[in-house]
């Protein structure tokens, strides 16, 4: 969906934010923070670092073992192997001949595979000292990358693919007061436990003094059934924003919404109850994506024969419109302070009931 207004917060959760100018050593330092930057890299990319890791580090002790056995005359033509009986050579490493057969020493050696065919003998102490630094070098490499295959696989960003935030935000009456409503959603099994959700609204602010100010945040206050903010996410929730006068959209009317230039980032975070890992979930809202006087169509069903509940996930960004105030919050309280019928209808937007509108 295209909009006038660009995201610091995309849809996804990313941040919108990238490094430019001048980095000042921003790849020593991404390389001095060497398993993060691994752990943090694409798929591809960890999978030829890998690749080349292994393959560079077989052609460096191969050309160290060629030294060596070249330095011994291992190499000589009448020291091969089918002289060597004849001769009665004792080369540093049996069934060499060449660059290719060293090679293959160089990884059944670091791998521990042992074909029988190569071998070293007590002949060189220098070849035995190179065996044992090459299995060491070996081992490191193994280890390290089996570290940061596990946790790129275990990493609970992966778990908020699942995670799911309405596409849409809506502004609604409840209980006598202009609200802000998200829906969230799990589509697992396992759940997430301890949830807690927080709101904040992102906007350039131009200071009395000229100076702008970009980004600036401001806290929102939310509620978890009009109560709290801390909740288990069982089943589908309505996450509640009352546009109060604390409210930093409290002067915000309809008509102001359409021309405002703000973004709504939502950040839920919880713990999986599967692998008790923290996981963190974020998504925005422009202006372009609150609909005022709507309100989320109800997912959740009773099956009496199967006797459990069914939420309806396919009608999960389905809303409808509902009477509500056009007005802004600050007006709607004034005219409720006046308590004058003719002067609240007048601010009432006309709307028809019809749950077969999408967004």
């Amino acid at each position: 969906m295209c909009t006038s207004q660009h995201r610091k917060i995309l849809k996804s959760g990313e941040c919108n934010v990238h490094v430019g100018g001048d980095s000042r050593g921003i790849i020593s330092r991404y390389i001095r923070d060497f398993i993060t930057t691994l752990v943090d890299m694409k798929w591809r990319w960890v999978l030829l670092l890998l690749n080349t890791s292994f393959f560079s580090s077989w052609f460096l002790f191969a050309v160290l073992w060629w030294v060596i056995l070249y330095a011994h005359g291992d190499l000589e033509p009448e020291h091969l192997p089918p002289f060597q009986n004849k001769a009665g050579w004792t080369p540093c490493v049996t069934g060499i001949y060449n660059f290719t057969s060293i090679f293959m020493l160089s990884m059944e050696n670091q791998h521990t595979t042992g074909f029988g065919a190569r071998m070293p003998t007590e002949e060189c102490s220098e070849a035995i000292f190179l065996m044992c630094i090459q299995a060491i070098v070996g081992v490191t490499i193994q280890s390290v990358f089996v570290g940061i295959v596990f946790a790129k696989l275990i990493r609970p960003k992966q778990r908020t693919n699942t995670l799911l935030f309405s596409h849409y935000a809506v502004i609604c009456m409840r209980h006598g007061k202009l609200c802000l409503v998200v829906r969230i959603g799990d589509l697992r099994k396992s759940n997430i436990i301890e949830c807690k959700l927080a709101m904040q609204l992102i906007a350039n602010i131009t200071t009395p003094e000229g100076e702008i100010l970009s980004p600036v945040r401001t806290e929102l206050s939310v509620v978890h059934k009009d109560t709290k903010t801390q909740f288990y996410l069982l089943w589908p929730e309505s996450i509640v924003h009352v546009i109060d006068k604390d409210s930093p959209l409290y002067e915000v009317s309809a008509y102001d919404l359409a021309k405002a230039k703000f973004e709504i980032m939502v950040v839920l975070e919880g713990t999986m109850d599967s692998t008790d890992q923290r996981v963190q979930a974020r998504t925005s809202y422009i202006p372009e994506e609150i609909q005022w006087g709507y309100r989320f169509c109800p997912i959740m069903k009773y099956d009496k024969e199967r006797r459990f509940y069914i939420a309806d996930y396919s009608q999960f960004d389905f809303t409808v419109p509902i009477n509500t105030p056009i007005c802004s919050a600050k007006d709607l309280d004034s005219a409720n302070t006046q308590n004058s019928t003719g002067t609240l209808t007048q601010y009432i937007g006309k709307y028809s009931l019809n749950c077969t509108s999408k967004y």
